[in-house]
């Protein structure tokens, strides 16, 4: 992907199923759930780099000990700088084998239960206080409870409200200390009130019946009980798997199949609206405990975010890539001799392979019998992964960027060729206009075609992703241009009135102010429009744009329709909030976040 955007975190739970002896038998080390927790996180480092926490939690602690352990970094890299810390506060392993509770009472991070995060801070602190997990201490283990999540809520006002009504005094505003303090609360109630016949599953629906947004949400509690749960809606992944030895959560896939050599039919996906609980003695069962929604997981982690070695995503992926190459033949006038096919690294390739299947069933059907058919392809753009834009003089600066990507010289006919690159997104579109296009434009190509696996990202998010504000999409930029070229802008104004007037009256009636904007022009004329404002000044090459269609979307990722990055569709009465925040603080040019 061109552009940087943060976006959602990394969470991961285990809960070892035999004691620290057992491991130590059979694998030799006494840390068998550390280790394993590290590589899942290991898998999972792209969901996170601005910081890392690891917790774990010992059955049986005694007394005057800590039930848990707990360390976080934020210093990069987080995540190696974090292994680096436990690791170096580990002391030599015995020659003799030691007893488990002796293991869990003399070394650190050894423990039955453990609890991992990396996170992508979408705004807000960064310190080491905005680091999961976060604990909830009590003098009771039962009412002790850390909590690390993948989670963005669009309520976190009401939230901080119920909490002040309650009689709490909220020492923050971040949504993690919130969610922290909110289920603490019920947690506490539901031991005080139902000491024989305490249920998480009802302390979990308590606190969270009116959560807005999305989570995927794992605690542990100091008495060894441990729980997931996941928005009834799905938008955040969470995947699962047990067997007689451990209970392993995590936000992807893949990771726990390289930690744990299962198959991709071994892991289940959790089930949106319920509760992964697990006991005490480590027993597994799943409760309801939101209400049923539609579901509407999100399709940006197929597009994007998630890893593409999951089976599904590969596949989803290269699909997007295929259903592209109609158009792409089209703006190249089927031309093959002089057109050239590559792809923006590195997520993008996964659609490029599909894109290039799909030319070379195509090649095949047109090339006279008795020629051997022949698709160009070749990686043009290198990104340079070391590269640092050092030079504090601004002009400077500018040229300097574009350095980022370098080129691959003598797969390019100058003057003659059509180069078609294909990325899996175009958000904000700086590095595609200051970076991308330039360096391309050297080669010397007659017609640079830009595909983009997703459809124009019109509409701003706030379930997780750094995209909050209408002026940072180009999408959104390009039709207020097509407004005042047509002479429209009193549409603009009249959206504007619109959006204040709902965000003064109440949430469930509120609709997306911003659609008549795009309403108001075709799919081509938008298109068209963000060309215009990608081409950088001086580009030689003539520049078309290619984006997925929605419809071809939904084909190609038929089980995520969380796609109202693109339609507007939001998924809770929060996002209509949202986008309606949006165009307000667009149109008096604040510039603040949406929520």
């Amino acid at each position: 992907m061109s552009d940087q955007i943060k976006h959602e975190c990394a969470v991961t739970l285990l809960r070892l199923r035999r004691g620290v002896e057992y491991f130590q038998r059979k694998y030799g080390t006494a840390y068998y759930g550390f280790q394993k927790l590290a590589l899942m996180l290991e898998k999972q480092h792209n969901r996170g780099q601005d910081g890392a926490g690891i917790a774990c939690v010992g059955l049986d602690p005694e007394p005057g000990v800590p039930c848990y352990r707990l360390e976080k970094s934020n210093r990069p890299p987080c995540l190696a700088d974090l292994l680096e810390k436990i690791g170096s506060a580990i002391p030599p392993l015995p020659d003799e084998p030691l007893s488990g509770d002796a293991m869990k009472h003399l070394y650190p991070f050894c423990g039955e239960l453990y609890l991992g995060h990396l996170r992508y801070g979408t705004f807000g602190r960064s310190g080491l206080e905005a680091c999961h997990p976060f604990v909830r201490e009590n003098a009771c283990l039962d009412r002790t409870l850390l909590l690390a999540g993948n989670f963005n809520l669009t309520d976190t006002a009401e939230i901080f409200r119920i909490l002040q009504a309650t009689g709490h005094h909220p020492a923050s505003r971040q949504d993690g200390a919130l969610i922290l303090q909110l289920i603490g609360h019920y947690l506490e109630q539901m031991r005080d009130r139902r000491r024989h016949n305490f249920s998480l599953a009802e302390v979990l629906a308590d606190a969270m019946r009116n959560f807005d947004g999305a989570y995927t949400l794992c605690g542990l509690l100091g008495n060894g009980e441990a729980f997931a749960v996941r928005d009834p809606a799905g938008i955040r992944p969470g995947y699962y798997y047990f067997d007689d030895e451990v209970v392993a959560v995590s936000s992807e896939r893949p990771a726990i199949q390289a930690a744990f050599d299962c198959s991709t039919a071994e892991v289940g996906e959790l089930p949106p609206g319920q509760a992964l609980l697990i006991s005490r003695d480590a027993e597994v069962r799943f409760e309801q405990c939101l209400p049923r929604k539609p579901l509407r997981r999100c399709v940006f982690e197929r597009i994007y975010f998630s890893r593409g070695n999951d089976a599904g995503i590969h596949q989803e992926r290269k699909a997007l890539g295929r259903a592209l190459v109609p158009q792409l033949l089209e703006a190249v006038n089927r031309d093959w001799e002089n057109t050239l096919f590559s792809y923006i690294p590195n997520t993008a390739q996964i659609s490029f392979h599909g894109m290039l299947e799909a030319l070379q069933e195509e090649c095949w059907r047109e090339t006279p019998a008795g020629r051997m058919p022949k698709v160009r392809f070749g990686q043009i753009a290198v990104k340079d992964a070391k590269f640092r834009t050092f030079i504090a003089d601004a002009a400077a600066r500018r040229d300097f960027y574009m350095h980022i990507y370098d080129v691959t010289y003598g797969l390019l006919h100058p003057g003659s060729d059509s180069l078609v690159v294909i990325d899996d997104s175009i958000v904000r579109g700086n590095t595609m206009r200051n970076a991308i296009l330039p360096i391309l434009d050297r080669l010397a190509p007659r017609r640079i075609v830009i595909a983009s696996a997703a459809p124009p990202i019109r509409y701003p998010d706030c379930y997780g992703i750094d995209m909050a504000s209408l002026r940072e999409l180009v999408a959104f930029e390009a039709a207020v241009d097509l407004l005042n070229m047509h002479g429209k802008s009193e549409l603009l104004e009249r959206c504007y009135e619109e959006a204040k007037r709902q965000l003064s009256g109440p949430e469930p009636e509120m609709t997306n102010c911003v659609k008549p904007v795009y309403d108001e022009f075709t799919d081509a004329e938008l298109t068209d429009a963000i060309a215009r404002r990608l081409k950088p000044e001086g580009l030689r090459a003539e520049l078309t744009l290619v984006f997925q269609t929605c419809a071809n979307l939904a084909k190609c990722c038929p089980d995520h329709r969380g796609d109202w990055y693109f339609t507007g569709d939001y998924p809770t009465p929060g996002g209509f909030r949202v986008v309606n925040r949006a165009l307000v603080n667009y149109m008096e040019k604040r510039d603040e976040r949406a929520y």
